[in-house]
């Protein structure tokens, strides 16, 4: 990720993305666009969002995983998996940094660990285009 992602670059997304932040986030169904704004975290790549597993999005991310994204002069094309159950042996370490990032408002009842559809989505970052003051990074995340 060297030459096509910049060490400014990553800088400006950790500083920019590295804490909980509103995104734009856009998925197909049928060749209908779909988009919302949800909260989510970046991390090396990739933005996480706690969501529920049987909402429109995540039904849609499963049968077209291409998602887009925008938000803070930031826009990115990625691919949208579902990481599973955020109580998941696996989801440990990545729970206690969502819980962290999102500590203003986890806890408010908005987020029900005990319920199994509560899930992790992970969007990894494809490409996107980064603009800092006066900058523009074309990114190729691959």
């Amino acid at each position: 990720m060297s030459e096509k992602f910049p060490q400014a670059a990553r800088e400006v997304m950790d500083e920019r993305f590295g804490h909980d932040t509103l995104l734009a986030l856009a998925t197909t169904d049928e060749n209908t666009p779909w988009v919302r704004t949800v909260n989510s975290y970046y991390e090396d790549g990739a933005f996480y969002v706690i969501t529920h597993a049987l909402s429109r999005k995540m039904q849609q991310i499963e049968k077209n995983p291409s998602v887009a994204i925008c938000g803070d002069w930031f826009t990115a094309h990625g691919i949208g998996e579902n990481l599973g159950h955020i109580l998941a042996p696996g989801n440990a370490a990545l729970a206690d940094r969502l819980r962290s990032a999102f500590a203003s408002w986890y806890g408010n009842g908005h987020i029900d660990e005990a319920d199994s559809n509560t899930c992790i989505l992970r969007i990894r970052l494809t490409d996107g285009v980064l603009h800092d003051h006066g900058r523009v990074y074309h990114i190729d995340f691959t």
